[in-house]
């Protein structure tokens, strides 16, 4: 991998075959485990301006129409998150001189609070090629990382680093964007109803907004619009064919918003509860784990086709180009003696080029064959292919593949191999359906089918489902105190635990159409093995499982612990004080705040002494909240813990009672009754709001 400094250029083709679709990934570390960043995307002409506001690309407006630019959204890594931009190179519109990758931060922040600010390019193969760190990018809330350009018929890569102080709006002016402001529009936006968005009742419209997702119901008029909330970027006009003076035109706004679906149930012309709705892809005829596979294959890829906006989000991660995409099940490939049959194929087609995945699906608690996939690598690098897919209710770990598997380094054209798990295709389908939007009614009702599909309870396809048959003897060895440091079923079962907590933040991500992902702190170590070593043996020291997840909006980290020794878990947050005020008022605050989160509510008072603080449950505090203050008036309070417990289950995880599904509903409920009640960042607070850890 090429590494380049400040200013240095290099040709795509000098690095790789496969650089006609490419990823972008930008990645930062914080030491807090909170710090952010979001990217955003440039697509300027030879005078070094945007040819209109369509041709800026962030979070309002993620995928260009021509598939050139998609934002892929954010990947969890050792250290943290790294977000990634997916290139199609060939349906850049030649009138495009250069693009433009940038990040920028929220409110206040600045880059300088981060670590490790790098940019990777990997090409369509997933080899990464090059890589540029971006040393002491000091206060500037927008950076610059680098820029695409042609030069004649190739492309090039140049290291830029260039920072913006006045962050993405700043950045985006810059470059010939109109930004417009956002508080004067949401005043001046009408809002539209939204009876019935998926069938399509609006003929207007379709069922869908002009932006693209189905539109909110109108919220009361007394009630105050949340700080941050803007509606995303309107899809480009058709031209006027009407007299009369034409609109002006809707330009970006630089504030997020999040677009849900309608709350108000669909009125049924059944009978009784009895009668069932009429379902595309039905299930109660699966009989086989075969007949699942078979059955979830055809489904998800046949959904893929269809629904070109959730089959690009899938593939642009693997290095498909945008295009018309093919797919096939049960497939025959000569293999030998014997033709193998793969689950299925995904092809893609874009300027006359293919692009080729073939795809290995397991259902229930399948696991994959290593000579099953090696069989299928052998045959893609022979023929030409790019990539095999494997698919199953697994959840990969980072630097810990599935599957093993041998590449014959003497053949020059490379096969990546990539996993997804169900949890992720759900996941992928609430955020298009539930809160992104999707091209049009037909489409979300796919979508909708699909998501009807993944989740019954005879599909096979629930995702992480078990923690293995490591997990009652290492319950076991804790409870009895025989448990070892360097017992090989502790990793087992640190291995499980962190695949479940990855698919718990696929879960409540999806639900919440918030980025919620876990938290790898800088200070246990960039090896993600030696990291899982390390608590394997805090596991047979304390018999504790631990993690934390940061989710997007939300004050601190929500920390979780299961104590295997007390069979209970803990789910947690850390608020810090406020910067101004009195201690009494910001515990009365605390407790108003939290008006309606349950009784049983612990509510822990955190000092700089270290020591423990006071402490009650917030049925015992509510009346008496001065009863969180030290009674040491010496000692300053530094923020407040907040906890929720629980029993854990003891089974395997099938059974409604199981360990994973405890920790899922601890998890949600922590969030839906206690996170949902605390002010979210805000600058107003000072810099010591995004300094939280969890407990």
């Amino acid at each position: 991998m090429r590494e380049l400094v400040k200013g240095a250029n290099v040709a795509l083709s000098d690095l790789s075959e496969n650089a006609s679709s490419v990823v972008v990934s930008l990645g930062w570390v914080s030491p807090t485990g909170e710090g952010d960043a979001d990217v955003s995307v440039l697509l300027v002409d030879a005078n070094g301006k945007v040819r209109s506001d369509a041709d800026f690309y962030f979070y309002n407006n993620p995928v260009a129409g021509d598939g050139s630019v998609q934002l892929l959204g954010k990947t969890p890594t050792e250290d943290g998150s790294e977000d990634r931009i997916g290139f199609d190179l060939t349906a850049v519109p030649l009138e495009v001189d250069r693009v433009v990758v940038a990040a920028s931060r929220y409110a206040e922040a600045h880059f300088g609070e981060l670590e490790d600010v790098t940019v990777t390019l990997a090409d369509a193969a997933g080899d990464d090629l090059l890589r540029f760190a971006v040393d002491d990018p000091g206060p500037v809330s927008a950076i610059i990382f680098g820029e695409l350009y042609r030069r004649g018929d190739d492309w090039k890569f140049r290291a830029v680093g260039q920072g913006y102080a006045t962050g993405l709006a700043g950045l985006a002016t810059d470059f010939g964007v109109d930004i417009e402001d956002d508080a004067a529009a949401q005043e001046a936006e009408p809002v539209e109803e939204a009876e019935d968005a998926l069938t399509g009742a609006d003929a207007g419209n379709g069922g869908v907004s002009r932006g693209g997702g189905p539109v909110e119901a109108p919220a009361p008029a007394a009630e105050p619009v949340p700080r941050g909330t803007l509606n995303a970027v309107p899809a480009p006009r058709d031209p006027d064919t009407a007299e009369g003076p034409r609109p002006r035109a809707a330009r970006p706004r630089t504030a997020k918003k999040k677009i849900t679906l309608p709350k108000s149930a669909k009125k049924s012309l059944a009978d009784n509860d009895s009668w069932r709705e009429a379902r595309l892809f039905p299930v109660s005829a699966l009989k086989s784990d075969r007949d699942r596979e078979t059955r979830a294959t055809s489904v998800l890829l046949s959904v893929m086709a269809q629904v070109p906006e959730f089959g690009r989000r899938l593939t642009a991660a693997f290095g498909a180009p945008a295009g018309r995409m093919e797919t096939f099940t049960e497939v025959s490939l000569p293999h030998g003696d014997t033709p193998r049959r793969p689950d299925g194929v995904i092809r893609v087609e874009r300027a006359g080029k293919r692009w080729t995945a073939l795809v290995e699906t397991k259902t229930n608690g399948n696991s994959l064959r290593s000579e099953q996939v090696q069989a299928y690598m052998d045959i893609a690098a022979r023929r030409g292919y790019e990539a095999v897919i494997t698919l199953s209710n697994d959840v990969a770990l980072e630097g810990s593949p599935l599957v093993q598997v041998k590449v014959d380094g003497r053949r020059k054209h490379k096969v990546a191999l990539r996993h997804l798990s169900w949890a992720e295709v759900a996941h992928q389908a609430q955020m298009l359906l539930r809160h992104e939007g999707v091209g049009n009614a037909a489409h979300a009702w796919l979508l909708q089918e699909l998501l009807h599909y993944l989740q019954h309870e005879n599909s096979g396809c629930h995702g992480f489902q078990n923690m293995g048959p490591a997990w009652v003897p290492v319950r076991n060895g804790i409870d009895g105190e025989t448990l070892c440091q360097g017992d090989a079923r502790a990793l087992e079962v640190v291995e499980s635990w962190e695949r479940l907590i990855r698919q718990v933040c696929l879960g409540l991500g999806g639900e919440l159409g918030q980025k919620v992902l876990p938290v790898q702190r800088t200070s246990r170590g960039a090896d993600p093995e030696a990291r899982r070593s390390r608590s394997a043996d805090r596991l047979c020291l304390e018999g504790r499982l631990q993690a934390e997840l940061r989710i997007e909006g939300t004050p601190g980290v929500m920390g979780v612990v299961a104590d295997l020794r007390t069979g209970r878990l803990r789910t947690s947050v850390e608020i810090p004080a406020p910067a101004q005020g009195y201690p009494l008022t910001w515990v009365k605050r605390l407790v108003r705040r939290l008006s309606e989160a349950p009784a049983d509510l612990h509510v822990e008072t955190l000092v700089d002494s270290g020591t423990g603080g006071p402490r009650g449950t917030l049925e015992r505090l509510r009346p008496e909240p001065g009863d969180l203050l030290p009674k040491d008036s010496a000692q300053k309070i530094t923020g407040f813990r907040l906890s929720l417990f629980k029993s854990m289950g003891s089974s395997r995880g099938n059974a409604e009672t199981g360990f994973i599904r405890s920790v899922d509903d601890a998890v949600h409920r922590f969030h839906r009754t206690v996170v949902v009640h605390l002010d979210g960042p805000s600058s107003r607070r000072g810099p010591e709001k995004d300094a939280a850890v969890a407990g």
